[in-house]
């Protein structure tokens, strides 16, 4: 027997309370096109579940897989290896239906988790402090942004042109209700990024300066000059990090002086999921950390001496007072935490280094493959993983070429920037150690053929 909990009079005594006629009423902001009018065209109105089955399993195939294929797409989610022993501890019972610990000293095995994460996130960010995870990269850049505003009680922030223009998007959404005027521009295919520019940019008025490291092209530049223009006005640097296994061959922000590092991590430990869920990355300098968002989790002893784990910091509005919250995020991204600190964790300091190495050994190998290809400019001149390359015409149609004929190429700037002619020319390729070596030449002939 169906379970219906409301009658025909509940609902009428409920839409009485709220002045509505009808249920309808209720959408009435939703435009008339937008609404269903009826059945949806060509889909069954029953079928058994074996059908339903069957019928997607067909669908599914008609996709290419990241495992099916040579793969080179990237662009802030990337196909790395998971080790197995990874998704078997995550699914224990008792980590996989644990939510937010509302009370949190009784789940001292979520908290000791968080808290092994903070630490590993600090040091790989090279920052003081690590927050217990954020939604994604995209929400923890929007969430330094307000906090930098929080600080500095300014809101101009200055976006860098290599800024992934996702996470962009997410900035230009959010900031069209706190007030925060945001100053964007968009990179150019050149192996020189904007530092030069943002440090010109800099006023008075300035809270923060956003840039990714390295960016979306894939270039790496030093913070450090950026990092000191940006104090001598009193403002934040705030630096993106959207591949965090880069932070085992380069310096990190923070060891630059950058005051808040954020970043998605879905590199480590996470699969790319059809786009998430992913872990969000947020650290700080520990003087700005009681503006952090999200939740802090800290070492104690209970009265008997005994070790133990506690949240030590929640500025949301679920625990304080909602004027004085930091932020309305709800909840951490607890499970993919706990997936980013197994891996971190079976890897170590030096096998992430390790790592590391292979992915930009095999990087360099495809950047000088790929090079060789008639009418192919290799943009940058340095790089982790992530290079792009000026195929000298329109990208967008070749990669849909290529993925007919089964290499997933990489990413066509023209999707990314739709509209911006100057750029539809390029493509950023990922390379990371599940290419290999057939994979690349895979690539770079078939990239020629369709070229010549």
């Amino acid at each position: 027997m169906r379970y219906l909990p409301l009658t025909d009079h509940d609902r009428r005594e409920m839409l009485a309370v709220i002045g509505a006629g009808s249920i309808d009423d209720l959408f009435v902001d939703v435009p008339e096109s937008a609404r269903l009018s009826g059945p949806i065209a060509n889909l069954p109105a029953h079928a058994s579940e074996l059908a339903v089955e069957r019928h997607m399993t067909k669908l599914a195939r008609q996709n290419l897989s990241a495992g099916e294929a040579p793969f080179f797409l990237g662009c802030g989610a990337y196909r790395h290896h998971v080790p197995a022993s990874v998704d078997h501890l995550i699914q224990r019972g008792e980590f996989l239906t644990a939510y937010t610990p509302y009370q949190p000293e009784i789940a001292q095995g979520t908290l000791q988790m968080l808290f092994e994460f903070q630490t590993q996130v600090a040091r790989l960010l090279g920052t003081d402090v690590a927050n217990a995870s954020m939604y994604d990269g995209s929400t923890a850049c929007w969430e330094a942004i307000g906090m930098a505003r929080r600080i500095t009680k300014r809101a101009k922030a200055i976006l860098s042109g290599g800024l992934h223009p996702h996470y962009v998007s997410v900035a230009k959404t959010m900031a069209k209700y706190t007030g925060d005027s945001l100053e964007t521009s968009l990179p150019a295919l050149t192996a020189e990024t904007d530092v030069d520019s943002l440090i010109a940019s800099i006023d008075d008025d300035t809270s923060c300066v956003v840039v990714q490291y390295p960016d979306i092209l894939g270039r790496i530049t030093d913070l450090q000059p950026l990092a000191d223009a940006c104090h001598a006005k009193k403002a934040l640097l705030i630096a993106v990090v959207t591949e965090p296994v880069a932070l085992g061959a380069i310096k990190s922000p923070g060891e630059m002086d950058a005051d808040i590092v954020v970043g998605e991590g879905q590199s480590i430990g996470v699969g790319l999921q059809f786009g998430g869920p992913y872990v969000g990355l947020f650290g700080c300098k520990d003087k700005y950390v009681r503006q952090m968002p999200g939740r802090l989790c800290g070492e104690t002893v209970d009265a008997d001496g005994r070790r133990g784990f506690v949240l030590t910091l929640s500025t949301r509005e679920q625990h304080i007072r909602r004027e004085k919250a930091t932020s309305n995020i709800c909840t951490n991204s607890g499970l993919c935490a706990l997936a980013f600190s197994i891996h971190m964790t079976l890897l170590g300091e030096a096998g992430l280094r390790r790592l590391a190495g292979i992915n930009h050994a095999q990087a360099c190998r495809a950047a000088d493959r790929l090079a060789k290809v008639p009418g192919v400019r290799l943009v940058n001149d340095s790089f982790f993983n992530e290079f792009t390359l000026d195929l000298g015409q329109e990208a967008r149609p070749l990669v849909r070429t290529l993925a007919d004929r089964g290499v997933l190429a990489g990413v066509s700037l023209g999707r990314l920037y739709p509209g911006e002619g100057a750029l539809e020319n390029g493509l950023v390729v990922a390379v990371t150690e599940t290419v290999t070596d057939e994979d690349i030449e895979a690539l770079a002939t078939a990239l020629q053929e369709v070229l010549a």
